[in-house]
């Protein structure tokens, strides 16, 4: 069984992690352990979430690769709202998944990866985004109506990872126009759990690619 450590953003993922993606990953000896980005560190205490500037990032990440040199690190971090400080950020390329794959380039260069143990991802464009995988599972938190909504949203786009990423368009934003009570951290993990990881896959090309590098570079030796 090998470690794999997931650096990100705030609880959501962090439970994203714990109850939906590690049971996935355990059946193929892996076992994922997320951690919550550290936003500031003191000597009596670690101050979690809300990322404001890369460095941030940066720092957290090279301190669990020099950690763990014998063991995976990845990252879940939405690619909407990003530090306006991120490497790559202001390419202007317009295809999502060029962009992203530039800016997940920009930052592993600047990075370095002189342990060679660390794939930095980005999830496009936020957690949400995965949930527009299969909109019949939010029937859980609202009515048709609302399900009806979040359809219409999905079939205007080729996948739900093109769901764009304005301050009025991005998932996040869809999803709480539809449904005013949704909770990210509660419903949004509920809903993930009835779509699982293979519909997902199967729906969202760099989530599914993510996931398939971390099984080939993490399985240990003979696996």
């Amino acid at each position: 069984m090998r470690r794999l450590y997931i650096l990100c953003e705030g609880q959501t993922e962090e439970n994203f992690v714990n109850t939906i993606l590690n049971p996935y990953l355990y059946n193929m000896a892996i076992f994922a352990i997320p951690i919550i980005c550290a936003t500031k560190r003191t000597s009596a205490r670690k101050y979690k979430g809300g990322v404001s500037s890369f460095g941030k990032i940066e720092k957290e990440l090279r301190r669990l690769c020099d950690e763990h040199t014998n063991e995976m690190v990845t990252t879940m971090f939405d690619l909407y709202a990003l530090p306006h400080d991120t490497p790559g950020l202001g390419s202007g390329i317009r295809d999502v998944y060029e962009k992203v794959r530039f800016i997940e380039g920009a930052v592993s260069e600047q990075i370095g990866n002189k342990h060679g143990n660390m794939i930095f991802n980005l999830v496009l464009h936020e957690f949400e985004g995965l949930l527009f995988s299969d909109v019949s599972a939010f029937s859980s938190a609202a009515d048709n109506e609302a399900v009806d909504l979040l359809k219409k949203v999905r079939d205007a786009v080729p996948t739900p990872e093109h769901i764009n990423d304005s301050p009025e368009t991005a998932p996040s934003k869809r999803v709480a126009k539809a449904i005013p009570a949704y909770s990210k951290v509660v419903d949004g993990i509920d809903i993930a759990e009835k779509i699982g990881i293979e519909k997902m896959k199967s729906e969202c090309r760099h989530f599914s690619n993510w996931l398939d590098k971390l099984i080939r570079n993490s399985r240990p030796t003979g696996i």
